[in-house]
């Protein structure tokens, strides 16, 4: 005779690279989870709630630190791509102590006042120069204004790779909370179970000690409590090992705790059709706006390097005053306009351009794939929705015919007609129905967190 805790496992989504929405996250309202009457599992902490969990998340959770970091990092690349488009000054002093002929050329281009032959006396002297340039860019065929376009497209495809990346770790608290949630349940199942085989125990001993019963009734009791305890333990483990899963999820809750007893209510429109839940996914998801932001890019990119096939045209001036001591300089300026066309470059631009060429037809499949992608993420969690609240229907009556077999069960050992097989049957029987309603629940749950995601829901 043996007794069964089911243990859950979910496994966990990696989170895309992807700024919050500033919507508030899935509300969860108390739930029993199936749970047995009896003594309630104390709790050893604060307790943790599913909004909480969530806050956490978005607040510390590593993967989108790193999503946010590098929207900020590509709106660093933009402002970089912008400063070639901007008036660029530059400026130079020099102090230069040397040796030689006063009018010799020196280093920095200065002469000594008068002429200098191959004669002259030569001494140590000071030169002074100072010089400041500023350059504009005036045109260039769209180059570097199509760079810095493209790098503003590049930051909003990053923004909603953030918001992916939140979806997925949204998810995933979600389903590690509930996984933990079901795990406390069966600790409760685990507490009934050891509390009936412990009555049970009690009742073949007053039975064995008066010779109506054999003693392998007692030895098979005595059995079904050691093997309760074991379950018990192994479900107390399981639900610490949920909640250290918990934590990394959520990126680390730094005291301890215990899930607050909720579950994820209906979600808006988990009933309709599936194609408008599809039509509604493709129109909220934000991996497909991330690729057509990052194609706009590559478009972008592309003319920009169509670009340098051309001249490009600048505008230039300076000044400069150089001297032997810094009270009689001699200034000078310069102003112009400077053309420069790359006339070959061994095809380096054309190579260029194929690249950013085929960058576009990647992320056109890709784009395509995604829509793929999506449509089976709400197919897959809407029919889960559809299976889950099926099988709870059926739980839940199985679970009320578990009690009431254990009952008669009961009943007939006690009067004598029925045997401790049978009753430790009717035992297992509804430990196993008890743990697949929880497990049932869980479902449930879980599928709702999951469509929530193929959404694109926060």
């Amino acid at each position: 005779m043996h007794s069964l805790a089911l243990l859950l496992t979910i496994p966990m989504q990696a989170a895309p690279v992807a700024a919050p929405s500033s919507s508030s996250p899935a509300t969860a309202t108390p739930s029993t989870w199936g749970a047995p009457a009896g003594d309630a599992v104390e709790p050893r902490g604060d307790v943790l709630r599913l909004e909480d969990a969530l806050r956490i998340a978005i607040r510390k959770q590593p993967a989108l630190l790193t999503a946010r970091a590098q929207v900020e990092a590509q709106l660093g690349r933009k402002d970089q791509a912008r400063a070639p488009m901007l008036l660029q000054i530059g400026g130079t002093a020099s102090v230069l102590h040397a040796y030689g002929a006063h009018g010799a050329p020196t280093s920095a281009g200065a002469t000594g006042a008068g002429s200098a032959g191959s004669g002259a006396p030569r001494s140590e002297y000071d030169i002074f120069s100072f010089n400041a340039t500023a350059t504009q860019l005036l045109w260039d065929f769209g180059v570097n204004y199509r760079k810095f376009e493209a790098a503003g497209s590049q930051a909003e495809s990053l923004r909603e790779s953030e918001r992916a990346t939140e979806l997925s770790v949204l998810v995933n608290v979600r389903r590690a909370f509930f996984l933990a949630r079901a795990q406390k349940a069966l600790i409760q199942v685990a507490v009934e179970t050891l509390s009936n085989n412990e009555k049970h125990t009690k009742q073949v001993l007053g039975f064995v000690s008066v010779g109506t019963r054999p003693e392998i009734d007692l030895a098979q009791a005595k059995s079904d409590v050691a093997n309760a305890r074991v379950q018990l333990v192994t479900s107390q483990n399981a639900y610490e090992i949920a909640k250290a899963q918990l934590s990394q999820s959520v990126g680390g809750v730094e005291h301890e705790f215990d899930v607050a007893d909720e579950e994820l209510p209906a979600i808006d429109g988990e009933d309709l059709p599936l194609e408008q839940l599809v039509t509604r996914a493709t129109a909220e998801r934000p991996e497909l706006a991330a690729l057509m932001r990052q194609r706009e890019a590559n478009e972008l990119t592309l003319k920009g390097l169509q670009g340098a096939y051309y001249p490009t045209l600048s505008a230039q001036a300076g000044a400069s005053a150089s001297g032997l001591s810094a009270d009689s300089l001699v200034p000078a300026w310069n102003v112009g306009a400077v053309a420069s066309w790359p006339i070959f470059q061994g095809g380096f631009t054309r190579g260029q351009v194929r690249e950013a060429e085929a960058n576009i037809d990647v992320t056109a499949a890709a784009h395509e794939a995604e829509r793929l992608q999506i449509r089976y993420d709400v197919e897959s969690a809407w029919l889960s929705v559809r299976g889950a609240k099926a099988t709870i229907a059926a739980a839940d009556e199985a679970r009320v015919n578990a009690n009431e077999r254990l009952r008669l069960a009961e009943g007939r050992y006690t009067q004598g007609v029925g045997t401790i097989i049978e009753l430790g049957d009717a035992q297992v029987v509804k430990t196993n129905a008890d743990a697949t309603l929880i497990s049932a629940q869980f479902n449930l749950s879980s599928a709702r967190a999951q469509l929530l995601s193929a959404l694109g829901r926060r």
